[in-house]
């Protein structure tokens, strides 16, 4: 962004957020994609204004699932599942901005609430929204749904709350993955599925990431750089780098891009052209990883 343009931008974002309505701000001046460095709850809604404020996404009455990492049951310093601050203030930007329900899912490796609890994702969102938050691992929270632009996976059972949702949001932590490279917005959707052993034995995996990509698609995707799990993931422990940084966008591909380029993963950089699930993705038309082609816009709180 050059100096002139991010000092109108800069301009505008505070002139709509003394008046209480950022989603005033026009769409030619909105970014590609935002990072905003400060603490997860707050960097979260600024991040989410600069792109428009949760009414660019969410309107009144719409029904809306959030998609976090809370898989593990692992406390917020291993860097394994989303920040509880970043998912809190997500449900309350939702509300804000009139959501007549807000769902936060995953399907975690365990039965029970015990992963829910340890992440602190549950008593976030239960002070916000009691009943709102749930792990669900059993058949009868999914149906059967076609993916018709798949290439591999042409078939898997979707949380049905997931179907019957108007919008969707990722918010997954930022973290390596042992057999994908990374666990950003697009591998973390495998979260929204009841088989995803298909997915590593039956399936290629980046390949079937991309078919459920393209069938399972975020109207926002926040990724939670609080913390960086950089090696030994999905699972930790390992490296945990703390960059302080929400990266937000409404291209789910542009944000894993931008978080692959940002920070060291296995003690080196890496580009998003070399995680294979990025570039397929990119390469099938669901976004784009050509992220220094994009408007970037950078915030400190």
């Amino acid at each position: 962004m050059l100096r002139r343009d991010f000092l109108k931008f800069q301009v505008a974002l505070g002139a709509a957020a003394l008046s209480g309505f950022p989603s005033l701000l026009s769409a030619q001046t909105r970014p590609d994609l935002v990072v905003a460095k400060g603490g997860p709850g707050p960097a979260t809604r600024t991040a989410v204004d600069a792109l428009g404020g949760m009414s660019a996404f969410v309107r009144r009455g719409q029904k809306v699932v959030i998609k976090p990492n809370m898989s593990f049951s692992a406390s917020v310093g291993r860097a394994v599942t989303t920040h509880p601050d970043v998912v809190r203030e997500l449900m309350v930007l939702c509300l804000e901005a009139g959501a007549s329900s807000v769902r936060v899912l995953d399907h975690a490796f365990r039965d029970g609430k015990q992963p829910l609890e340890y992440s602190g994702i549950l008593p976030a969102c239960e002070a916000v929204l009691p009943g709102c938050c749930h792990n669900l691992t059993r058949s009868r929270h999914y149906s059967q749904f076609n993916l018709s632009n798949a290439k591999d996976m042409r078939a898997n059972a979707v949380m049905t709350d997931v179907l019957d949702a108007d919008v969707l949001i990722a918010c997954p932590v930022a973290k390596s993955h042992s057999s994908t490279g990374v666990s950003l917005s697009l591998k973390g959707q495998m979260g929204l599925i009841l088989d995803r052993g298909c997915m590593h034995g039956h399936y290629d995996l980046d390949t079937s990431i991309v078919d459920l990509a393209s069938a399972l698609k975020p109207a926002l995707s926040i990724i939670d750089a609080s913390r960086v799990l950089s090696t030994n993931g999905p699972y930790g422990p390992g490296k945990v780098l703390t960059p302080g940084e929400i990266i937000a966008s409404a291209d789910p591909v542009a944000a894993d891009a931008l978080a692959v380029s940002s920070y060291t993963w296995y003690g080196r950089s890496i580009k998003p052209r070399q995680v294979a699930h990025i570039a397929q993705a990119h390469a099938r038309g669901l976004g784009r990883m050509d992220v220094e082609n994009l408007n970037v816009l950078r915030l400190s709180l």
